[in-house]
């Protein structure tokens, strides 16, 4: 399935049009998206919408954030969402900050999650043309999550080339849980 923006509503799609490889670290803040980041609220992104579940709404405004790579401001709001999903995308703020630990501490509070076999399937896609640092990605039989987090370790460390297939899963990640959090604030 593609990510389709236009799907999440005008000011959802206005945010996420751009395909954007962030960096497995913090990355840099993308300044151009602040001033909308600035005027995201629940209420304005879905307008129009009933909100069944508003802690999933809070979660797609923090993965916005994130998507920016404005981690303080997503860590912010993921940290007072108490479900798996909200503990997800702390787990990814933590990863890319980088604080490894922190992140698998978090990625212990998802337990399973819905969207773990859609990860592991574009991950054994994306690994699919990587080298052998990438290998486990395409022979896994379920997503590890702590696996990853010590593959974007050894990246960022210097001991694996696997950057490009590790930031093409992460994109996929995110669009992933984005999806998923959007049509359970909604549906």
């Amino acid at each position: 399935m593609a990510f389709e923006a236009q799907y999440y509503g005008p000011v959802f799609s206005a945010l996420l049009n751009k395909r954007r490889l962030n960096g497995l670290d913090g990355d840099t803040e993308n300044v151009a998206a602040l001033d909308s980041l600035k005027s995201l609220t629940v209420e304005r992104a879905f307008d129009g919408k009933t909100i069944i579940d508003p802690e999933m709404a809070d979660a797609c405004v923090s993965g916005a954030w994130l998507y920016h790579n404005f981690l303080n401001q997503s860590h912010t709001i993921s940290q007072s969402i108490h479900s798996a999903t909200g503990s997800f995308w702390h787990g990814i703020m933590h990863r890319r900050e980088p604080d490894f630990s922190n992140s698998k501490h978090w990625f212990r509070k998802v337990g399973e999650h819905a969207v773990f076999d859609a990860i592991r399937e574009a991950a054994c896609e994306t690994a699919a043309v990587g080298g052998s640092d990438s290998a486990f990605l395409r022979d896994q039989a379920a997503w590890d999550p702590y696996a990853f987090v010590d593959l974007v370790e050894a990246c960022l460390g210097g001991q694996s080339d696997a950057d490009g297939i590790c930031r093409e899963i992460q994109q996929r990640e995110f669009e992933l849980l984005f999806d998923y959090s959007y049509r359970k604030s909604v549906e």
